[in-house]
């Protein structure tokens, strides 16, 4: 029997563990909110942790004359950014602005700045096209019946179903529960930043003796 967790046992598991919402006929609200609820617990991980599994690198082509980029679905952070190997440093957005007020202007990227939530403002302009590679923390894609599993269910179950238990007691108005899930989640949180910083250490190490 594999012990590989996905959406639906997920659900079977947190339907377990508060003893409610089994059957749509027997308890409708709380069957109908448990999938809300996961997606809740995958939002505040996401928010709340900045670990490796998040990050996802992409390619995309940095075009002369234009200074405005669309970030990826389900951006949250940028780590990093390259233009042909070459870093661009972050900076606030006020900043590029007073460093290259005329973007019709161009010359070799130095600069990035959020734009909006949405879009990256690149300065200076690009002279030239090039490829630019992005470091970022991903929104990992939200669970449900056509998508069961992801990086949380693979390598996080633990704190994915401790988030969503967490997430239930405001609802479900056991507030008596919040400080047990709230320690469960905050130790297995814990464990997976301890986890990510060995790794880096590691990494570190091994570049070192290198």
């Amino acid at each position: 029997m594999s012990n590989t967790t996905t959406y639906t046992t997920l659900l079977e598991d947190v339907r377990r563990y508060l003893e409610r919402g089994f059957t749509s006929e027997s308890d409708p609200l709380v069957y109908e909110q448990l999938p809300r609820l996961i997606t809740l617990a995958e939002r505040r991980i996401a928010r709340e942790l900045k670990i490796e599994g998040f990050i996802v690198a992409v390619t995309t082509p940095l075009i002369a004359g234009v200074s405005v980029y669309m970030k990826p679905d389900r951006w949250r952070d940028t780590v990093s950014m390259f233009a042909d190997g070459k870093p661009l440093f972050s900076r606030v957005y006020e900043y590029l602005r007073n460093y290259w007020p005329d973007p019709v202007q161009t010359s070799e990227p130095a600069y990035y700045a959020d734009y909006d939530y949405q879009h990256w403002l690149i300065a200076p302009t690009p002279a030239t096209n090039q490829t630019l590679e992005i470091l970022y923390y991903e929104q990992p894609r939200f669970l449900g019946p056509d998508f069961q599993t992801n990086w949380l269910t693979e390598y996080v179950p633990d704190l994915l179903l401790y988030g969503t238990l967490l997430e239930s007691a405001p609802y479900l108005k056991t507030d008596e529960r919040i400080q047990t899930w709230q320690a469960m989640y905050d130790r297995a949180a814990q464990a997976v930043n301890g986890e990510d910083l060995k790794r880096i250490l590691d990494r570190t190490a091994t570049r070192s003796e290198a």
